[in-house]
């Protein structure tokens, strides 16, 4: 088997992301399959997924890994710290990060990457690894990268059941 560099992997991971959301704006939906594919597609990532601001906090969207957290304030976490900043947050150790929220004990490193379309903060990419320093600025760059073909292709309006609740 062959085994390919981080660089190749991310760059299979951005064709995807361009062929797959092509044809599709379904948030629910997009969100869904690009956590998957992320946790496909990095080896050591034991939580990736979404958490999406409700206009007062973040809410725990589409994700692959173990239960998580739900709700997150702004501020608290690296989830929270990132969306209240707006910018890629990257802890290379969560046991000596002081505002890191444990919601897995086999998480060890984390980078979290604020997804803001028009100026609007809509929430946040989520991702754990298993391993320390897991995460550098090619990650960062990547999935920049990913969030932005992702937010430019997907229709954030979430009134997709067309009932009242």
């Amino acid at each position: 088997m062959i085994k390919s560099t981080k660089k190749e992997q991310y760059d299979i991971l951005l064709a995807q992301a361009r062929a797959l959301f092509a044809n599709e704006s379904n948030a629910l939906a997009n969100l869904s399959n690009a956590s998957a594919m992320i946790k496909e597609t990095l080896p050591h990532t034991v939580f990736s997924g979404f958490y999406l601001f409700d206009g007062q906090e973040l809410i725990l969207g589409p994700f692959q890994g173990k239960v998580s957290c739900v709700h997150i304030a702004l501020g608290k976490g690296v989830c929270g710290e990132s969306a209240e900043t707006q910018e890629t947050v990257i802890v290379a150790d969560v046991t000596k990060h002081a505002n890191y929220i444990s919601c897995d004990s086999a998480a060890r490193s984390e980078i979290v990457v604020p997804m803001v379309k028009n100026g609007k903060l809509l929430g946040v990419l989520d991702l754990d690894s298993s391993f320390v320093d897991d995460y550098d600025a090619m990650d960062q760059d990547y999935l920049e990268a990913f969030v932005a073909i992702l937010l430019d292709k997907t229709r954030f309006d979430f009134q997709m059941f067309g009932v009242e609740s």
